[in-house]
């Protein structure tokens, strides 16, 4: 069965942009290709989409990868940094979510489409399809946060590549306590 759904999540995060801290609101819609027959799985990949939005994007600053030592600050401080291949525009987060969400839900649902806009965007709107972000963003290097189908935010370079007898480079890390991973729930009787 394949349909399509939308959906929308607003919150807040900062970013970190020409060595100033900018706090901003986001309002993100998208536009979601069911693609599993079994309606848990759907609802598992929606409720993953807004558990990753609200725990883990939700209060978090974002800041290019090259600037290290605003990275460590905001660290050293106790803030949630999620750092972007390129300055944290609203087009650049854009591609990383599309990127992102799709990874976390599998292949049970493909965001074909997300719009995205911020308080710091002055009512632009980003819209961005799935086909160019992928162009566009590194999604080759299974590294990187954005490519990982956990709910990490930040690059795992522990993997070890090498070995070819791994299957599955991620576990279900996080969805399992979140209570949204994909093994069957057992009916109490």
């Amino acid at each position: 069965m394949s349909s399509r759904v939308e959906k929308d999540f607003v919150f807040d995060s900062c970013i970190h942009f020409d060595d100033k801290f900018l706090i901003n609101s986001f309002n993100v819609s998208m536009s979601i290709l069911i693609e599993t027959p079994e309606a848990v799985e759907q609802n598992i990949a929606i409720e993953r989409i807004g558990h990753f939005v609200y725990t883990c994007i939700n209060h978090s600053v974002f800041v290019n990868e090259d600037d290290v030592k605003a990275i460590q600050l905001y660290k050293n401080a106790g803030i949630n940094v999620i750092v972007t291949p390129d300055d944290p525009y609203d087009q650049i987060l854009a591609m990383l979510l599309i990127v992102k969400l799709n990874a976390i839900t599998e292949g049970r649902l493909t965001i074909t489409d997300l719009t995205l806009c911020s308080t710091l965007s002055d009512g632009i709107r980003f819209c961005m399809v799935s086909e160019i972000a992928e162009d566009t963003i590194d999604t080759s290097n299974p590294r990187l946060w954005w490519n990982q189908p956990n709910l990490c935010i930040a690059h795992n370079n522990t993997i070890d590549l090498q070995n070819k007898n791994i299957v599955k480079l991620f576990g279900d890390e996080g969805w399992k306590e979140s209570g949204l991973d994909w093994s069957p729930k057992k009916v109490k009787k």
